[in-house]
């Protein structure tokens, strides 16, 4: 696994309905968590940066690099 740090982006694996956002969204990391394990608070805005939502997900929730 690459080493995912504060303000990389990542893509989103799955539907997340619940708050409105579809596989495929690309987000920023806005914090990394190492305890209890692994995870990462994301961020997703609109196209005038507008946020979105902002979710903590697991490394399985996401895909890197962004590639555009």
């Amino acid at each position: 696994m690459p080493d995912l740090r504060e303000n990389d982006g990542v893509v989103l694996r799955d539907d997340l309905p619940g708050i409105g956002l579809r596989r495929g969204a690309i987000g920023t990391i806005v914090h990394v968590f190492t305890r209890p394990r692994l995870a990462f608070e994301v961020e997703f805005c609109d196209r005038d940066g507008r946020t979105l939502a902002q979710v903590p997900l697991t490394p399985e929730q996401i895909e890197w690099p962004v590639t555009a």
